[in-house]
């Protein structure tokens, strides 16, 4: 059809969709502005709350919680022994480790019991959650006493969290995945919020960092670097962004549905009471923390779910286009399954802030976003060249698009880097700001496409991680991904 012979009305849709899309974009900058100036305020405040706190004395004292460490492994070989090294060697006062062995098929198993002289020992494990998967076999240490690992049929990673739960002692569990590291004192930061408000606080979140390029040894991070590689060096800004402008912003409004596995600190009982973690979803920490939500809100209960920035994981990300395709498919999938599970909340009498915040953040930004900025990214292009658009409407777009985005991300980078400054070169710092910039026009553009896979996932009714590259800490093996 020619263009020039175009009806009316023809020229009237595109124009109004164009304008909708403006409007949906300026809006997403607005709104993930005044969650960085919220981010600001409460990083500030948390900083200050640190000047005056007595960390060396919560390490000393009898009364900070005992905590239990839960890791599920599923073919962790290449990094399993650097990451338990580093939850024994935490600076805190009573602790345990239980690596969970989702029945790995490499030698994950054979290494723990190397390494750490693990020996199998008839124990009873209470019953709290039913379990998929048979428990073949709990092995403990005389040398680390503080270390358990159980050894079970392979059922996914609910599963294995959830045996982890029922052999645990302590009163609160933390969850962090086989291919991550912790800071040294992470643990008695994240715990903080627990003892400032045990009745109300339930699940606090902190910091993932990315591991890749950052120098090593015997379970620490002892120097951070950037890595090498130009995907994780784009994973680096986004995860700033993502953790230090967003979920810190959400957090303060109590409205936070995201608590990464990686590094999340719950209450037993609570998550006790809701049932533990799902089997039949596609990523169990959101949905999770989107339950305990939803019981604590219809229950009328008072609580705080909370983020900290400053107690620091660091994990390993994807490398590889294949393997970063992959993680981003499930994660969106998992978006969408738990905010459909849990739709209820946009109407239940006691939503609260959540109703107006939370779910609608996350529904119009998260799911929907990939689909609306496809269409404005190859629409408003198409109509600016076919003369149905203005020039200043065009420019808008591209400066909201883009201008607006690249500002956040570096603001995100500033922000962290003039709290914590864990990069201590100038070149780094240098980089960052410039990644922030370039994954505007790249990086985005890019993992847009992983979401919009995600929902044909869905709808051809695909799912699974596939394989994903493991290289280790210090290591070049290769290890399949977890389930």
């Amino acid at each position: 059809m020619n263009w020039l012979a175009t009806p009316p009305w023809f020229f009237d849709a595109v124009q109004v969709i164009s304008l909708i899309i403006l409007l949906y974009f300026s809006a997403l900058q607005l709104v993930l502005f005044a969650l960085l100036i919220l981010s600001f305020f409460d990083m500030r405040r948390r900083l200050a709350q640190n000047f005056y706190a007595d960390y060396e004395a919560t390490a000393k004292s009898h009364f900070t919680f005992p905590v239990s460490v839960l890791m599920p492994a599923f073919n962790e070989s290449p990094g399993v022994i650097e990451s338990v090294r580093s939850v024994l060697s935490l600076d805190y006062p009573e602790h345990e480790v239980i690596v969970i062995n989702d029945g790995s098929t490499d030698d994950s198993l054979a290494k723990l019991k190397k390494e750490f002289g693990l020996v199998r020992h008839e124990v009873v494990v209470r019953k709290w959650l039913s379990v998929r998967g048979a428990i073949r076999g709990v092995y403990r240490s005389a040398s680390t006493p503080n270390l358990s690992v159980i050894d079970k049929e392979h059922a996914g990673k609910s599963e294995a969290l959830n045996a982890g739960i029922n052999l645990s002692r302590y009163p609160l569990f933390c969850t962090i995945d086989a291919d991550s590291i912790f800071q040294e004192n992470a643990l008695l930061r994240v715990v903080r919020p627990f003892l400032e408000d045990p009745e109300r606080v339930i699940a606090v979140g902190g910091q993932v960092r990315v591991a890749n390029g950052c120098r090593i040894e015997r379970g620490r991070v002892v120097e951070p670097r950037l890595p090498q590689n130009i995907l994780a060096g784009f994973q680096v800004v986004e995860y700033l962004r993502a953790f230090v402008a967003s979920r810190l912003g959400l957090s303060s409004l109590n409205n936070l549905l995201i608590l990464s596995s990686v590094f999340t600190l719950f209450r037993k009982d609570v998550v006790l009471e809701v049932g533990g973690y799902r089997a039949d979803v596609v990523t169990e920490d959101m949905e999770l923390v989107l339950r305990l939500h939803h019981h604590m809100r219809v229950q009328r209960r008072p609580y705080a779910i909370v983020f900290l920035p400053d107690p620091i994981c660091w994990t390993e990300v994807p490398e590889s286009l294949g393997a970063l395709a992959r993680q981003r498919s499930r994660w969106h999938r998992g978006l969408i399954h738990s905010l459909w599970l849990h739709r209820r909340l946009l109407w239940a009498r006691n939503a609260g802030s959540l109703r107006w915040i939370g779910l609608p953040y996350y529904f119009l930004f998260e799911f929907m976003g990939p689909i609306v900025e496809l269409v404005g990214y190859v629409l408003i292009p198409i109509a600016y060249f076919m003369g149905f658009l203005s020039p200043l409407f065009f420019w808008a777009f591209l400066f909201v698009a883009v201008t607006a985005g690249a500002f956040l991300s570096v603001s995100a980078v500033f922000l962290e880097e003039l709290s914590f400054g864990l990069y201590r070169s100038w070149g780094d710092f240098a980089q960052m700001v410039a990644i922030g910039i370039l994954e505007n026009f790249s990086y985005r553009i890019l993992t847009l496409f992983f979401r919009l896979g995600a929902l044909v996932d869905m709808l051809l009714g695909r799912g699974g991680w596939g394989k994903q590259e493991r290289a280790g800490f210090g290591h070049t093996e290769t290890a399949p991904a977890k389930p």
